[in-house]
């Protein structure tokens, strides 16, 4: 790792085969979680080991020396990484494992303390979001023509449908684009907050341009993949026209989903801080998820649910004064005029502008600082953070003298 926001793995992964550098595998330890830190105390008890050791005031770090760059620790029983003596808080979290209230207030201070740079990036995408948006229902929905007297489609709803899939495609692609570079960007910012570093929207996507592809790659694969998957389950009730089978196998297709989606969580934020390839993003991603998978999806949740709840609170009034004020009223709304009409669109698009760019940096905030999270448990990256934050001697505890 290096003291710019993009994170190497410390030495080598657990994937190949080695620790974390400066930490020994624990006593009596096999297969992979000897390789992990076993001995990372639960959030709120960062202590040192040592018996009779006072650690100092947590109000008063150890103060960063001019130009100590990484630092150093010990690695004997006394100075490795276990004798933790406080939890420092170089950035917007304090270096030891992070609580649920700790992580969304991670997520939260840093939209609140680098907002020069967070909100540009969300607000830009969030209106190109948009606009794709109203301008599809606009000039798309408006045309869609439905004959329900005929008892067939014809030629012109056939056309018009056809015209439905490729722009809504169209719309779906440049959302897709836009969520994937706002993710790669919020990504470096959120990486030197939690060092207590500034940024810039030029600095971030510099170092987010790097691995846009990829990340776009490894996106399509989790979409792709999740189709195929519930295809395969489903499709074959639905050709024996079963509809119990073909609800069954979708069921259990989501079920699957579901858990993947969670396993390859942290593979974005792994790809952007490692620098590293999609499928060694994955593999990372599975590592770090593994064992704490219920821990990883109830935070994911409930993240969920707040935007939501967010998002609703946001959108909701400005949908209803435009469905009252330029939709036409009830009469309009419940007819399909007032859906269409500019008053409507722009009022809801508005409302849609300001909840992406209030939720959007919240969601992605929270992964990656779940997934700074599960290295500082397996493998203490709070040493490496500490180090890149500037302070010296993190990790170190001084054996108690005699007496």
């Amino acid at each position: 790792m290096n003291d710019s926001p993009g994170w190497a793995t410390p030495g080598s992964s657990p994937s190949d085969g080695e620790g974390s550098p400066g930490t020994q595998p624990p006593a009596g330890g096999s297969g992979t979680d000897s390789k992990w830190s076993a001995e990372q105390p639960p959030p709120g008890q960062w202590s040192s080991p040592t018996p009779g050791h006072t650690p100092p005031n947590p109000q008063q770090p150890p103060a960063p020396q001019p130009g100590a760059g990484w630092g150093s620790y010990g690695t004997g029983p006394q100075n490795g990484w276990g004798a933790h003596t406080q939890a420092v808080k170089p950035g917007v979290i304090p270096l030891r494992p992070l609580g649920l209230g700790e992580i969304l207030d991670g997520a939260v201070s840093t939209m609140r303390k680098h907002w020069r740079a967070v909100l540009p990036i969300t607000l830009i995408v969030a209106v190109v979001v948009q606009l794709a948006s109203v301008l599809t229902q606009k000039y798309l929905f408006a045309d869609l023509v439905v004959d329900a007297s005929s008892s067939g489609p014809g030629k012109e709803e056939l056309e018009s449908f056809g015209s439905l899939v490729g722009v809504s495609a169209l719309d779906g692609f440049i959302q897709l684009v836009g969520s994937i570079v706002a993710t790669a960007m919020l990504t470096m910012i959120f990486s030197r907050a939690v060092l207590g570093h500034g940024s810039s929207i030029g600095a971030a996507w510099r170092e987010a341009r790097p691995q846009l592809l990829r990340l776009f790659g490894l996106t399509l694969l989790l979409g792709i993949g999740s189709a195929v998957l519930f295809t395969v389950l489903v499709l074959p009730g639905a050709l024996a026209g079963q509809a119990a089978l073909a609800i069954l196998g979708g069921l259990a297709a989501l079920g699957v989903i579901l858990w993947l989606w969670i396993k390859f969580a942290l593979a974005s934020p792994a790809l952007m801080l490692e620098q590293t390839t999609v499928r060694k993003a994955f593999v990372r991603s599975s590592k770090l998820v593994k064992g704490s998978w219920w821990r990883i999806f109830g935070i994911t949740l409930l993240t969920g649910v707040i935007t939501t709840l967010l998002s609703g609170l946001i959108v909701l009034p400005l949908t209803v004064v435009g469905g009252l004020v330029f939709g036409g009223g009830l009469e309009g709304m419940a007819d399909g005029t007032g859906a269409t009409s500019w008053g409507y669109l722009i009022s809801t698009g508005i409302g849609g502008v300001i909840a992406l760019t209030i939720t959007m940096p919240v969601q992605a905030g929270v992964t990656v600082l779940l997934y700074v999270d599960q290295r500082i448990r397996r493998e203490a990256l709070d040493l490496e953070l500490a180090r890149a934050a500037g302070i010296e001697n993190y990790g170190t505890a001084t054996p108690p003298t005699g007496g």
